[in-house]
């Protein structure tokens, strides 16, 4: 029904048969209500980190160290397959994936390669990405915390913030300004002087656990330095992997309340007549349709550039700001469609319609993509600052 394109053809047997096996690991009974509870509760599950782990949700966009390297188009179909589930679990890998082993792999020494990926694929080991900081948000140019060397070590004062698995994180990946720029650093999340606190009542996002981090006076050694991760520039590549994962995985989300919305809508007689029946509502689902489908194409391409060496931030933001919106649309629509039901937690669409509020704000909010693509267009910066 989805797949009006028949854009499943494309994908190979293997392709295939592991997304079969995620969504059948993912969407069984037991799982959804982990999520729901979850949900409920602000708590993360902490035997889903292990589920995810089964399931190569960490690090299968990267080579070597044991870990299972997939195309980009099998990465995008892996983050679709945990977005359908929920928002916040996808989160909880893109975070560990992209921002944590990403930068390790690409940015860090041989031995913090080898200390840390293979932990962190098996959820033997959590990781965070701290980089927004409270009075930084969309700027990250603005940061405050700082680095400083003296008598052979680092010592590390600062404030972060929105920092998801934050809470059970082994190690934080965690950017600061040195005499010398912007450094990346591996900080243990139990170090002395590392204050690290829960940020609750949130209305989004409740099955991820998201943190405050505060470092008072924290001393790091030479070995905590990525070597490679110097400038912001390094930062936003790291980004720009999860943006990627983002692009593929709010059509999960958009999925999977179409699904829902759908099968409601057949059995549900209103007027004598079932829903689907109704002129307005078909019009509504062929919308949803086309809009998920179009998003899959352009996801897709993105997926061929990134495979391709060829991919370019104004590409993901393309895909992260066009996807995201698609998704949230999608979800408002289900959602009154859904009408009174559509707001029991027995339904996941405003749960979905919850979550995706967070994707669109965070990781680049949905303006911020568009002026990168402003730029792009006339070659003029719109920001305040030069990143």
């Amino acid at each position: 029904m989805l797949d009006l394109l028949l854009l499943n053809d494309e994908l190979s047997d293997d392709q295939r048969s592991l997304q079969q096996s995620i969504r059948k690991t993912l969407q069984s009974p037991k799982i959804k209500q982990q999520v729901i509870e979850a949900y409920r509760s602000e708590v993360t599950p902490r035997e889903i980190l292990q589920t995810l782990a089964s399931v190569n949700a960490f690090g299968h966009n990267l080579n070597g160290y044991e870990l299972k390297n997939y195309d980009a188009k099998t990465y995008g179909l892996i983050m679709m397959e945990l977005e359908r589930l929920d928002s916040g679990i996808r989160s909880i890998a893109s975070v560990q994936g992209a921002l944590v082993m990403y930068p390790i792999w690409k940015y860090g020494s041989e031995k913090q390669k080898e200390t840390w990926l293979r932990k962190l694929s098996k959820a033997e080991a959590m990781g965070g990405f701290a980089l927004t900081e409270p009075q930084g948000g969309s700027d990250p140019s603005a940061m405050e915390t700082n680095a400083k060397f003296s008598d052979g070590k680092w010592t590390l004062n600062g404030k972060k913030t929105w920092i998801t698995n934050g809470t059970f994180a082994d190690i934080l990946i965690t950017w600061a300004r040195t005499p010398d720029g912007i450094q990346g650093f591996i900080v243990p999340a139990k170090a002395k002087g590392v204050n690290i606190q829960k940020m609750s009542h949130k209305l989004s996002l409740r099955a991820s656990e998201t943190a405050e981090v505060t470092f008072q006076n924290v001393e790091l050694s030479s070995e905590d330095i990525l070597p490679l991760a110097k400038g912001l520039r390094t930062t936003l590549d790291c980004l720009n992997q999860a943006r990627y994962g983002i692009s593929w995985g709010s059509i999960g989300a958009a999925e999977a309340c179409f699904e829902e919305t759908f099968a409601y809508a057949e059995k549900r007689i209103l007027f004598k007549t079932p829903l689907t029946h109704q002129p307005l509502i078909q019009t509504k689902f062929a919308q949803m349709l086309t809009k998920i489908q179009q998003a899959k194409l352009l996801a897709t391409r993105l997926s061929e550039l990134k495979d391709q060496n060829k991919i370019q931030p104004v590409h993901i933001s393309m895909g992260k700001s066009s996807n995201v919106e698609m998704a949230v649309q999608v979800a408002r629509t289900c959602r009154d469609i859904l009408g009174g039901v559509g707001i029991l937690d027995s339904y996941e669409t405003m749960r979905h319609m919850c979550n995706l509020e967070t994707v669109s704000t965070y990781e680049g909010t949905h303006d911020i993509h568009l002026l990168i693509m402003g730029q792009n267009l006339t070659g003029q910066q719109a920001f305040a600052r030069q990143l």
